[in-house]
């Protein structure tokens, strides 16, 4: 039997347990805990994409929005018929209306199920409006809706950037323009404490703040100059939403799922 000299065994192991090191590092974008694997968990496939669990999430999340703002938006224009405050129902009402009948669609085609109940937390918020005073029903009225809002705003975002399916792509985008209009119309009833709504967004975070430094007191900085493209370019578009309350989406009628199921 021939021998095999030091030199060669010593490479043999090192060679092995760079190996062993360099596998967990190679395999770890697939291990469970991580960004990928978070994203492939419970993913389906369909003709319009990977549909992800955060996909359901806003798909339902979008519905139960209407389940609970409807009721909410019908029971102020009773109780407080204010200018502002029909204003902001209205936008309520007719937004809901219309992202009601696009989620139900998306939902259809995606095989996602719904609910037909506001969940317990949305429930309580218009039992909070229902035993509200007159003197205080404006103020818990707008706040809960605005605060509501301003947190499935990011998510809607979030989704919109990742999500690999079209229809929830489209979904996210329908949702994102109604929800700002309907922040706008809110926080114009002059009701909306947005201390109260800072303070209960940040509550528990212990990031420290970033950005750039406060402004030196009796300092003022130099005008920036404007970000305009260069040279001769013409351009048709127009500013998008439009007028503050206003959302101009140029989008078609939402197809009714009701009407569609009908032989």
């Amino acid at each position: 039997m021939r021998r095999i000299n030091g030199t060669a065994l010593v490479i043999v192991a090192l060679v092995g347990t760079l190996g062993a090191l360099a596998f967990p590092v190679w395999s770890y974008a697939d291990r469970a805990g991580t960004g990928q694997a978070n994203l492939a968990s419970g993913t389906v496939p369909t003709r319009w994409g990977p549909l992800t669990a955060t996909d359901r999430d806003l798909i339902v999340r979008v519905r139960l929005a209407g389940l609970w703002e409807l009721p909410a938006a019908q029971q102020a224009l009773e109780r407080a018929p204010g200018e502002a405050m029909k204003e902001a129902a209205d936008h309520l009402i007719v937004g809901h209306t219309d992202l009601d009948k696009r989620v139900r669609g998306v939902a259809r085609d995606l095989g996602v199920e719904l609910p037909n109940q506001p969940n317990e937390q949305q429930q309580g918020w218009l039992n909070q409006m229902t035993a509200a005073s007159d003197e205080d029903y404006v103020k818990v009225w707008a706040n809960l809706l605005r605060s509501a809002h301003g947190k499935i705003f990011p998510a809607i975002g979030t989704v919109r950037n990742q999500t690999r399916n079209t229809l929830v792509r489209q979904l996210a985008s329908d949702a994102n323009q109604t929800v700002l209009d309907h922040i706008t119309v809110l926080e114009k009833t002059g009701a909306v404490d947005f201390d109260a709504i800072a303070n209960d967004s940040v509550a528990g975070s212990t990031a420290s703040p970033s950005g750039p430094p406060p402004p030196a007191a009796g300092v003022t900085p130099g005008a920036a100059p404007p970000a305009e493209a260069t040279g001769d370019i013409d351009t048709t578009s127009r500013p998008s939403p439009g007028q503050p309350g206003t959302v101009n989406t140029n989008r078609p009628d939402p197809e009714d799922p009701d009407a569609a199921a009908t032989p």
